[in-house]
């Protein structure tokens, strides 16, 4: 049976026979965030199924591939999908490309996701950039059995999203007149969306915004000491005073309407990570 380091070494190795180089800018697409790739200079476009050890993923809002070229001049690794705890996935499979990407010398990351808003100032189609965030999964990539060999087990998590690039995220906001929500983002499991009940008890614990996906991917980030970014585009508004039935057409909606936002903001961001 592989190890954890011959399955990394081998999917790595594999993208470099690609002509994948050493040292681009990681990105991860959530759902309904697939514009982007529109903007990049692509070079390679793999489906996760054909890279070594990588799993497909089962979401159907999710296309599951890895693209590898420029955008604002810069080379760029692209995840477009990713794997969730809900798809039956461990959690050393769910953050298995985030370690690839370091094996490839990624050391900035940029994260994206869909989420939900709890606090009710937040509009749907706006953007939250995650300052801290809530575990709420059951679990840790930390956790896993055999994973010490990947690195230190025991991580410092406050301040697990990179200071600076925060920073510069506000001020091209600013800058760009984009709404930019800075808040505490909660990961729970799903995939069924939460009850009146459980909004509540999520907005008492201090979450802003509530999704399925990102932290387990920041924890590996901060492990293996890559300064990584994240956002939360917001689809819907969880009131559980006026809870309506979920429109999953207009989750897509309010994906598509925030990510054009986004768009402006990573490019941008890229371009300032070529001065650092």
């Amino acid at each position: 049976m592989k190890t954890m380091i011959q399955k990394i070494e081998e999917s790595s190795k594999y993208l470099k026979k690609q002509g994948i180089e050493n040292g681009a800018i990681g990105i991860i697409l959530g759902t309904g965030l697939s514009d982007l790739v529109n903007y990049l200079v692509i070079e390679k476009e793999i489906p996760f199924e054909d890279i070594p050890n990588f799993r497909s993923s089962t979401v159907e809002h999710q296309t599951g591939k890895l693209i590898y070229g420029s955008l604002s001049s810069k080379k760029v690794l692209v995840f477009q999908g990713r794997f969730h705890l809900y798809e039956g996935y461990n959690f050393f499979e769910i953050t298995y490309p985030v370690r690839v990407m370091n094996e490839l010398g990624v050391k900035k990351l940029i994260i994206s996701n869909a989420a939900g808003a709890i606090n009710l100032d937040y509009n749907k189609g706006e953007i939250m950039l995650i300052e801290d965030h809530i575990n709420l999964q059951g679990g840790s990539p930390l956790a896993e059995k055999g994973v010490d060999c990947l690195g230190n087990r025991f991580v410092d998590m406050s301040e697990p999203y990179d200071t600076s690039l925060k920073d510069k995220a506000i001020k091209i906001a600013e800058t760009k007149k984009i709404t930019l929500h800075k808040g505490i983002y909660a990961a729970v499991v799903g995939p069924q969306l939460e009850t009146k009940a459980e909004y509540r008890y999520l907005k008492i614990i201090g979450a802003d915004a509530v999704g399925m996906s990102t932290v387990p991917e920041v924890i590996v980030a901060n492990q293996l000491g890559i300064d990584c970014i994240a956002f939360s585009v917001l689809t819907d508004v969880c009131d559980p005073e006026n809870l309506e039935p979920i429109d999953i057409n207009n989750i897509m909606e309010m994906a598509k309407k925030g990510e054009q936002s986004l768009i402006i903001l990573v490019k941008q961001l890229i371009s300032f990570l070529k001065l650092i």
